[in-house]
């Protein structure tokens, strides 16, 4: 048996059309001012499972399909006659169990017992009463505890005061006794059906892979639509129209969960990715794809945790999956839901953690397969008028204050992770959500500019409930906040007046270093300007979350870093060898400065970790739905060159974290800027830092304090020729020993040798007393 529940306001009349029934809209229905309609606006629509030929229908009323539970308790063949002699054995003792025939049983007993021909006739056969203490006396003798006597014992309330008639004692031995039995629990959830026994005896009303819709009569016509909880979507040839799919593989097809979770690392390097651009091919990759091929590229990367965006079921394609239109199905045009567990399962066994970017901040504005205009009505799921309109994007905005659309949208993160054991949300563009200008505003840092009128509080109440009821279900959940406006407060608790998330975006990093590399010459670099953007914010700094270039730096119109970098240096007809080296010195020194001094999260876009040479352009009818750009070139890592030298940095900087726990270790010390030799040295940890950005000066025996005496070694260093650099430091290049002269407020300093676009990490490796 299945049922199915809409809250739906503007319909009549409403119905499941499907393969199951031939589409008609009369069989599965309810009416308004009918069994089905409440007066809340919901519909209750109950599909009966049909009994097979052959096949008795139960004898007991409660056994039904197991829907709670795990599927397959139920199916192993005992019978409920047999589960009930089982419970009589187990947990019933001698004398307890009394099943009455009737509710006036005692009634009649006592009736004959007083008034019956067995009972006294006349007074002398009465005899004469006892008092009420020997008559206490003598039953309570009858409740002695003993192996006979299985009874409860209770004694009289006599206080002096008047009571209910109900006022008993009960004797404390009986009543632990009571309590310390349990109840045949098992037994009960074993007399429901696993599927196994289930389907053996039934048929199910949808079976598995069935298409179906809802069907509205409203005051405007008859309307069909993609059932808003549907789990599995798939649209029809031109893709205008889609049906959902029952979604429910028999027994033996249900995919079988192998790995746990890996536990969650106190610093997060979190690898981006959308599946379907994650192919070489010009075409759309599937899960299957990604988790051959992708996922053993990203954990030898180094990284402990993957990100994935544009997987939620979305119409259009070049909306790079934001419009979701089904948000409790993945896409179709990736597999199916099965395949998608496959790719979790596999990421958890690589010990990777897998985070959903998630758009609860708005709609696809979709009437035919979406939830725009769900029932007719405008108001259903998102507000009306210019409200209920993103302002640039042609999106639905969600009315936050419905309690109906509050359940929705928890329950869609609540299915994510029990249905695919996600481990994390971050949750997408949050200034369009929580201020009715869709964060369309000039912001300044002004507490006046989050607090005013355009600040939707209903909003900011489901982000709160969100973060409370996942941690609350899901304590070891990681949840993202990406806001560009960075409202105050999005990682405090909620119970000191915050958000309530894990981490937050800081996305003025990025911005900062592609207004350097497209705008300013490289001698006009301000060493503290950089230093500012990196260390200055108005949030908490061990929960933020940094990167040199997230997807939308590749998709936004925009190109990559690495394409924006070669590209310039090429103008300036410099030699490839000259421009490989430049173009990836800086790129290197970018990525470690960014990745080191801020944040305890790092994230990083497909292909960029070897500096993807190209943008992402999803087809659409402006490139003639062209797949050129929307993939990855994993063959340039085939060879040597540029974007292996590239590759082999951004793993060795991976490894450095996992061996050093950097992004974990709290606030940087920044104790050496220098603008005109253009370098920054701090400390993080047990590692120095150096980095010289000058593009032609290098130094020798160039001082940098440092608090620690004693021996610093080299652990990593961008001019490696393994990544693509020149090897100007020689091996007694690095080591270096402390003199107790005094530099930039630390105790002792070190001369160390800076080549030119480079940097260097430093470890202690032997302390000296002094």
């Amino acid at each position: 048996m299945g049922s199915r529940k809409f809250s739906i306001t503007g319909a009549r009349y409403c119905s499941l059309v499907g393969d199951f029934n031939g589409w008609s809209p009369t069989e599965n229905s309810a009416r308004e001012g009918y069994f089905g309609y409440d007066d809340f606006g919901y519909w209750f629509i109950i599909l009966q499972d049909k009994l097979r030929d052959g096949q008795e229908a139960d004898k007991h009323y409660f056994q039904e399909y197991n829907y709670v539970d795990d599927y397959d308790k139920g199916d192993s063949g005992v019978d409920a006659e047999e589960l009930f002699k089982q419970i009589d054995k187990e947990y019933w003792e001698p004398g307890e169990k009394w099943v009455r025939k009737s509710r006036l049983e005692l009634v009649a007993k006592l009736y004959e017992q007083m008034f019956g021909p067995n009972g006294p006739q006349t007074e002398e056969e009465l005899g004469e009463i006892p008092d009420a203490e020997t008559r206490y006396k003598e039953w309570k003798e009858t409740q002695k505890n003993d192996s006979e006597n299985d009874q409860s014992r209770f004694a009289v309330i006599d206080d002096g005061k008047e009571h209910d008639i109900f006022d008993v004692i009960d004797d404390p031995i009986s009543k632990e006794k009571f309590r310390a039995k349990k109840p045949p629990i098992p037994y009960w959830i074993e007399m429901r059906k696993g599927r196994k026994a289930w389907l053996k005896k039934y048929m199910p009303a949808i079976s598995h892979g069935s298409k179906y819709r809802v069907y509205f009569n409203t005051p405007d016509g008859a309307l069909e639509r993609v059932p808003a909880w549907a789990t599995y979507v798939l649209p029809d040839a031109d893709r205008e129209q889609s049906c959902a799919v029952h979604w429910e593989p028999p027994p033996e097809d249900v995919y079988k969960w192998r790995n746990k979770k890996p536990k969650v690392s106190k610093s997060l390097r979190i690898y981006e990715c959308h599946i379907g651009i994650s192919g070489s091919e010009q075409k759309i990759s599937s899960f299957n794809d990604f988790a051959s091929n992708v996922l053993p590229h990203i954990k030898n990367a180094g990284y402990n945790a993957i990100q994935i965006f544009g997987l939620v079921e979305h119409r259009d394609y070049s909306s790079v999956g934001y419009k979701v239109t089904n948000f409790f199905a993945v896409s179709s045009r990736y597999g199916t839901p099965e395949d998608f567990k496959h790719l979790v399962d596999e990421a958890h066994g690589m010990g990777l953690l897998v985070f959903l970017d998630i758009v609860h901040s708005y709609a696809a504005a979709d009437e035919l397969v979406g939830l725009s205009l769900f029932d007719g009505s405008n108001d259903c799921y998102f507000h009306s008028g210019k409200r209920g309109n993103h302002k640039y994007w042609g999106t639905r905005m969600f009315k936050y204050g419905d309690p109906d659309v509050l359940q929705f949208l928890l329950s869609n993160l609540k299915w994510w992770v029990h249905e695919y054991q996600i481990d994390g949300f971050q949750f997408h563009s949050l200034s369009s959500m929580m201020y009715t200008h869709n964060g369309y505003a000039a912001f300044t840092g002004s507490m006046e500019e989050y607090y005013n009128q355009y600040v939707d509080r209903d909003a900011l109440i489901y982000l709160i409930l969100a973060n409370e009821m996942l941690h609350e279900l899901h304590p070891d959940i990681i949840t993202i906040a990406e806001d560009m406006t960075v409202y105050p407060g999005l990682c405090e608790l909620t119970t000191q007046g915050g958000l309530g998330f894990d981490y937050w975006v800081n996305a003025s990093v990025s911005q900062m270093w592609l207004w350097l590399l497209q705008s300013v010459p490289e001698l006009d670099w301000s060493m503290n300007k950089i230093v500012s953007v990196l260390t200055s914010n108005h949030q908490r700094n061990d929960r933020m979350l940094v990167y040199v270039e997230n997807h939308n730096q590749s998709i936004s119109g925009a190109m990559s870093f690495a394409e924006v970098v070669i590209g310039k240096l090429r103008e300036q007809r410099l030699e490839s060898a000259d421009v490989a080296f430049r173009g990836s010195s800086i790129l290197k020194m970018i990525k470690l400065i960014t990745f080191s001094l801020c944040g305890r999260a790092y994230l990083n876009f497909v292909g960029n970790e070897f500096g993807h040479p190209n943008k992402v352009e999803f087809p659409m009818p402006s490139n003639n739905n062209s797949f050129a750009y929307a993939n990855r070139r994993w063959d340039l890592l085939m060879g040597k060159g540029l974007h292996s030298n590239l590759f082999n940095f951004d793993k060795d900087m991976m490894k450095l974290d996992e061996d050093e726990q950097i992004l974990s270790k709290g606030s940087a010390k920044v104790h050496h800027v220098n603008d005109s030799n253009m370098i920054i040295s701090y400390l993080r940890g047990p590692l120095l830092f150096v980095f010289n950005f000058h593009p032609e000066a290098s130094f020798e025996g160039y001082i940098i304090g440092v608090e620690e005496a004693g021996e610093y070694q080299v652990v990593l260093n961008t001019d490696e020729i393994s990544y693509g650099g020149h090897g100007m430091l020689k091996i007694d290049q690095c080591l270096h020993r402390t003199s107790n002269k005094r530099s930039d407020g630390c105790r002792n300093s070190l001369e160390v040798t800076l080549p030119c676009r480079s940097a260097q990490v430093y470890k202690l490796t032997r302390i000296l007393r002094v």
